[in-house]
């Protein structure tokens, strides 16, 4: 039976899903290898896990789809998934006390959202000027 891990990340309102399987090393993301998805920040951003785990994904393909929100809430939403899928792929408590020490947003979601806008202004916390007095 082969072996395969499903972990999530969510970040404002991007959602990351990764499938780890085995494999020979490539992560893709919807599709596209991480060596050329996206800016250089964003990639780095991605790689914190493997940064801290370097030997991690050696036998391992993953594949992240990711959907909603901007550019770097997708970032943040993968990298999320990719921790917790290595995590769970390795079952290693350093594993996790490494990650948690580095950042606690690797294997937590970021649950802080966008302040919704209110009517007396032209955004969530803003009013409209007063131009008399």
């Amino acid at each position: 039976m082969v072996k395969i891990v499903n972990s999530s990340g969510k970040r404002k309102t991007a959602i990351a899903r990764a499938t780890l399987k085995p494999g020979n090393g490539r992560i893709r993301i919807n599709s596209v290898p991480l060596e050329i998805y996206g800016s250089e920040v964003i990639r780095m951003k991605i790689a914190e896990p493997l940064l801290l785990v370097p030997d991690a994904l050696d036998d391992v393909d993953v594949a992240i789809e990711v959907s909603g929100g901007g550019r770097m809430g997708q970032a943040e939403a993968i990298r999320t998934a990719l921790a917790r899928g290595i995590l769970e792929w390795h079952n290693d408590p350093q594993i996790k006390d490494a990650f948690l020490s580095y950042d606690r947003t690797l294997l937590v979601n970021d649950s802080r959202q966008k302040e919704t806008k209110k009517p007396q202004g032209p955004g969530a916390r803003a009013k409209f000027q007063k131009s008399y007095r």
